[in-house]
C-alpha cells in the first residue's frame, strides 16, 4: 500500500533572492483572493470552467506563470469544497498569509542540495537543509505539490511525499498492545509480555490551566494588542501539544517491536460527549486532542511494519479483565481503582481499560497468531 506524509524543509535563501520569493508569494495570495471571490459571487466549483473564466485575468493582473495560475484554481476550489464539507455553507475564504503551491517537476525541484522554484521573474535556486531529509531521495519515493510558507521571516517547504510500504497482515502479529487514551494519563499502554505503561498528563493538565487562564486576562483587557496576543498563544499552545503527541506516538511505536497490534478505542462522536461534562471541566475534555494522537500513532505504526485498530469502546472500564463481570460499581473514578465485585481483582482503571482492549485485539487475530500469544 501506499502512504504519504507531509516533509518539512527550510530553505535558506538570500536578502535579493528573498525579496522575489515573497513578491511571488504576495501575488499568488492575491490571486487566490480573486478567484475566490469569483467562485463566492457564482457558487461554480467546477475547475475547468473557473479556470476558463479566471485563467487570463489571472496571468495578466497578477503576472502568475501558467502553471501557477492553474494552481490557484485547483487551491481556492479545495478550499472551499472543505468549508461546504465542515460548514454546511457559502463562507468565503480569505487568503490572508502569503502562500505558494509548487507542482514537482514544473513549478520546482530538488537536487544536489539545491531548490529550484519558479518565480514572477523566472527560476531562482537556493539552497536547503538537507539534514533528515535524505531518506526521501530514492526511487521509491515521489514528492507531490509542495507549499511555500513564510514564518517568522525563515521559508518553509511542506512536501507530500508518497511511498510504498509493506502492510502487516492480521497473521504476522506478534505482539497485542491495549492502548486507553484518557486525559490523567493520554495513554496507558498493556502488552503480551503483561507490562504496563503509563504515559502522564497532569503537566497537560496544568500548562492547559496556564494558557486558560493567560486568555482569560487578555480577554478582560480587549485591546487589538490583547486579541493578537490571544491568537499568538492558541497557535503557541497547538505547536506544543502537536510535539507532545509526536513524542507519545513516536515512543509507542518505537518500544514495540515490528509486528505489533495496536488497539485504541474508537473515540468517534466523542466530541459532543465531552460537551456534557460540568462548564468548569468542560475546556479540558473538549481541548482533548485524542484525534491527532491517533493520526500520528497510525502513519508512525505504518511505517515501521505494525497496525492499528480501533474497537468498540463500550465498558472498557467497567468489565474485569480476568473473570469478564461487567459492572458499573467496579470502578471508581474519583480513586482510579477498579475492583471487581466478583472476583476481586484490584488495578487502576486506565489499566483496566487497556488490558481489555489487548484482549479485544486477540479476539480480533487470525487463530495462529492467538496461539502465537
Amino acid at each position: 500500500m501506499q502512504q504519504t506524509i507531509t516533509a518539512k524543509l527550510q530553505i535558506l535563501v538570500n536578502p535579493s533572492d528573498k525579496q522575489i520569493i515573497c513578491e511571488t508569494m504576495k501575488a499568488y495570495s492575491d490571486a487566490c483572493n480573486y478567484v475566490s471571490e469569483y467562485i463566492y459571487k457564482t457558487h461554480n466549483l467546477s475547475r475547468y470552467s473557473v479556470q476558463e473564466d479566471t485563467y487570463h485575468q489571472v496571468r495578466e493582473v497578477y503576472r502568475l506563470r501558467s502553471q501557477m495560475a492553474v494552481s490557484c484554481v485547483r487551491t481556492v476550489i479545495a478550499k472551499y469544497k472543505t468549508i461546504l464539507e465542515n460548514q454546511k455553507e457559502w463562507i468565503k475564504p480569505v487568503f490572508k498569509l502569503p502562500q505558494l503551491d509548487l507542482v514537482w517537476n514544473r513549478d520546482y525541484s530538488l537536487k544536489n542540495d539545491i531548490f529550484s522554484v519558479n518565480t514572477l521573474n523566472g527560476r531562482i535556486k537556493v539552497s536547503f537543509y538537507k539534514s533528515g531529509f535524505e531518506q526521501y531521495f530514492t526511487d521509491d519515493c515521489k514528492f507531490g505539490t509542495a507549499k511555500l510558507v513564510n514564518k517568522h521571516g525563515k521559508f518553509f517547504l511542506h512536501i507530500p511525499v508518497t511511498y510504498e510500504i509493506s502492510e502487516l497482515k492480521q497473521s504476522e502479529v506478534s505482539n497485542v498492545v491495549g492502548i486507553d487514551r484518557g486525559i490523567r494519563f493520554l495513554a496507558t499502554t498493556y502488552d503480551s509480555k503483561g507490562k504496563s505503561v503509563f504515559y502522564d498528563g497532569n503537566v497537560i493538565k496544568q500548562k492547559r490551566a496556564h494558557y486558560k487562564a493567560l486568555r482569560k486576562q487578555l480577554q478582560q483587557v480587549g485591546t487589538p494588542s490583547s486579541r493578537r496576543r490571544i491568537k499568538a498563544i492558541g497557535q503557541r499552545e497547538n505547536r506544543w501539544m502537536n510535539d507532545v503527541n509526536h513524542c507519545i506516538s513516536k515512543a509507542l511505536v518505537e518500544s514495540n517491536p515490528d509486528g505489533s497490534l495496536f488497539v485504541i478505542e474508537d473515540l468517534s462522536g466523542v466530541r459532543s460527549a465531552t460537551e456534557k461534562v460540568l462548564i468548569k471541566s468542560r475546556y479540558i475534555s473538549v481541548s482533548w486532542s485524542y484525534y491527532d494522537l491517533e493520526q500520528k500513532l497510525t502513519y508512525k505504526a505504518l511505517k515501521h511494519h505494525q497496525l492499528v485498530e480501533k474497537v468498540n469502546p463500550e465498558y472498557t472500564s467497567q468489565t474485569c479483565p480476568k473473570c469478564g463481570h461487567t459492572e458499573k460499581a467496579n470502578r471508581n473514578k474519583r480513586s482510579h481503582i477498579f475492583c471487581c465485585k466478583n472476583c476481586g481483582y484490584k488495578s487502576n482503571d486506565d489499566r483496566i481499560g487497556a488490558m481489555n482492549l489487548h484482549r479485544m485485539g486477540i479476539e480480533l487475530l487470525v487463530p495462529d497468531a492467538v496461539a502465537a500469544e
